[in-house]
């Protein structure tokens, strides 16, 4: 079990990681701060707005949005 819990302590790391950077960029870490997010269907991809920030891409808006 140590590999397990090795490979998920890195992606928790890796995604703490990430949202500090948005953070700190105050954008949005689902969408990286674009409002909208490429959903690829069949040979296209359709945007959809981000659940995360309510399509704003601000980090504010995402981190009010988890509570």
């Amino acid at each position: 079990m140590g590999l397990f819990q090795a490979i998920s302590n890195w992606q928790t790391e890796r995604y703490q990681r990430h949202v500090s950077r948005m953070q700190a960029l105050d954008k949005c870490p689902d969408c990286r701060g674009r409002g909208f997010i490429n959903v690829l269907s069949f040979d296209y991809a359709m945007p959809y707005e981000c659940p995360g920030c309510n399509g704003s891409g601000s980090y504010s808006d995402w981190e009010n949005s988890r509570d």
